[in-house]
């Protein structure tokens, strides 16, 4: 004799909670929903029957029909070739910080991993998927960013003082609601505390290229400081196909060449983490030969060889400004800066 199986239990429906409480189905929707045209003792009642039903609340629907998702969509550009590990650390603390700055909102995150050679979505809020919309990425995601950037020009918008609910990290264009690191400032602070601790032929190794909008700033600041200071520039530039840690290598071999270098200026920590790990492994003594300062300010710096000395942007102020830029639409004609600050570890003497 074959067993028996039980059936399902059958979900409770807001009709089921209307009969339980007396009342009509409209009535538990109100209730539900917090409407002031029912009365207390009416909802309590409500309440009562939906608990004793474990009736849960459709709140995908609740929220449709109050005109909102409370949802922040988050686009996380990446290369064609990145993988879990070689993928940018700074965009998942970046991503980290967006998503905890959308909870204190009361805003759930969805989050899409996209690229260049795959198929690119941003229509989250058109099709009333999300309130909002983040993209962080790296300008040297030219294709994607085209993209993002002709879907800005297409929304339509209601108020001239809007320029719709997205806001933008990496992006290559200056007419998008940007976000980004005050990177000029950040060149000032590396330079000013390499020079405070008694360096003085201090290079930039990075690009001050159109597409690296990010490096062509910190490079800016670089050389306000320098000249500041009357000190000579040096430029050691990068090879952009190949991976930050290599730049890194390669520039670190080219300071060694050069012989006159005491301090490097690098424009991100993954390339900075690639100079660092050539010097070790060739025997040069940072910081007493040459000192090392990057820029990103990402966990990992903490447990190189030596801890590298950075240049941090407030990531949580970043999250926070994405989030509200997104959300609030308020237009920003000049973009957003978050505010940097040195970060002293043992890859710099001691001021």
């Amino acid at each position: 004799m074959g067993r028996m199986t039980q059936s399902p239990r059958k979900r409770p429906t807001s009709f089921d909670v209307a009969h339980l409480a007396g009342v009509s189905q409209s009535t538990v929707s109100r209730a539900l929903a917090g409407s002031p045209s029912i009365t207390e003792a009416t909802r309590n009642r409500v309440m009562a029957a939906a608990a004793e039903l474990d009736y849960l609340v459709d709140e995908r629907a609740a929220r449709l029909r109050r005109g909102t998702t409370s949802t922040l969509a988050v686009v996380v550009l990446r290369r064609p070739e990145d993988t879990v590990r070689s993928a940018n650390p700074f965009y998942q603390e970046l991503l980290y910080s967006v998503c905890e700055a959308a909870a204190t909102r009361q805003l759930d995150t969805l989050v899409s991993l996209q690229s260049d050679d795959g198929d690119l979505s941003g229509r989250y809020v058109e099709q009333g998927q999300a309130d909002g919309l983040v993209v962080i990425g790296s300008p040297t995601n030219v294709r994607a960013w085209e993209y993002f950037h002709e879907l800005e020009a297409d929304t339509s918008y209601d108020s001239p003082d809007t320029i719709g609910h997205a806001a933008y990290w990496g992006t290559p264009h200056e007419d998008m609601r940007w976000v980004r690191a005050d990177n000029a400032t950040g060149g000032r602070l590396a330079v000013r505390h390499l020079t405070d601790a008694g360096y003085r032929s201090i290079a930039y190794a990075g690009s001050d290229g159109n597409v690296q909008q990010q490096f062509r700033e910190r490079h800016e600041g670089y050389l306000a400081e320098m000249a500041d200071r009357g000190l000579a520039p040096r430029m050691i530039a990068v090879d952009q196909d190949s991976s930050r840690e290599d730049q890194g290598r390669a520039a670190a071999d080219a300071v060694l060449a050069a012989g006159d270098v005491d301090a490097m200026f690098v424009a991100c920590d993954r390339m900075a983490l690639g100079v660092l790990d050539r010097l070790s492994g060739l025997g040069t003594n940072v910081p007493g030969d040459i000192g090392v300062v990057g820029f990103d300010g990402m966990g990992a710096g903490r447990f190189s060889n030596p801890p590298l000395s950075t240049i941090e942007p407030d990531l949580a102020a970043a999250g926070k400004m994405l989030v509200d830029a997104a959300i609030d639409g308020v237009a920003q004609a000049d973009g957003v800066r978050v505010p940097v600050r040195y970060v002293a570890r043992s890859s710099v003497r001691s001021e």
